[in-house]
């Protein structure tokens, strides 16, 4: 249990980012149990950071939490179709997450060089440059590819191989060989392994 000012500065953030979430109408079972999706997501996402770094900084297991935060308020369908309105939709999302994530550290009592560092991670700045950034890209791959992509193949029955392959791999692409081992480790159905297979080998 928390004790010292600092962690239980942290853990009344964590629970702020916890409390957001909890308002997510949508719901996913875990064990039988609905949930609300973005509690689960931002779950997976400590949890998947914990296991691949360990020693991770506060900054970045605060990043990690607050991902997706209250992502269902931004809609996609607010935007056009096609690769614009993705990128616009994907940018909205980036704002409304650093926003919300600041502003709970705020008023936990971070500073606002801590809370720019959040900020910045979220907003993925730096890939491949910055360690924690290209970190945080890690987990988000990881967790997409271990919890959510049979779900994503299944909703797309309308993309032949090619498509999800090219899909797969812009996202391989951004992860590095941590990422990519912790990918060639985890306990897939044979469908998805062999998908995820093909990817990363041409993934470039």
């Amino acid at each position: 249990m928390p004790t010292s000012e600092p962690d239980l500065r942290f853990a009344k953030t964590i629970a702020g980012f916890d409390q957001l979430n909890a308002d997510d109408r949508r719901r996913e079972f875990v064990d039988g149990i609905a949930r609300p999706r973005e509690v689960v997501y931002s779950e997976r996402m400590s949890e998947c950071l914990a296991r691949l770094y360990p020693q991770a900084s506060e900054s970045l297991r605060l990043a990690a939490r607050a991902q997706h935060i209250c992502r269902w308020q931004i809609v996609r369908q607010d935007y056009p179709v096609g690769r614009d309105g993705y990128n616009a939709w994907r940018a909205a999302c980036r704002g409304h997450h650093t926003a919300l994530a600041t502003s709970v550290m705020r008023e936990c009592g971070y500073a606002e060089a801590e809370c720019a560092r959040v900020a910045s991670l979220i907003a993925k700045e730096n890939l491949k440059r910055d360690p924690d950034s290209q970190a945080l890209e890690n987990v988000v791959g990881v967790v997409f590819v271990e919890y959510y992509l049979a779900a994503f193949v299944e909703g797309h029955a309308d993309y032949d191989e090619a498509k999800l392959l090219g899909i797969l791999r812009k996202t391989m692409r951004k992860l590095d060989g941590v990422g990519h081992a912790a990918i060639h480790s985890l306990a897939l159905p044979e469908p998805m392994r062999r998908l995820v297979s093909a990817a990363m080998a041409g993934g470039g």
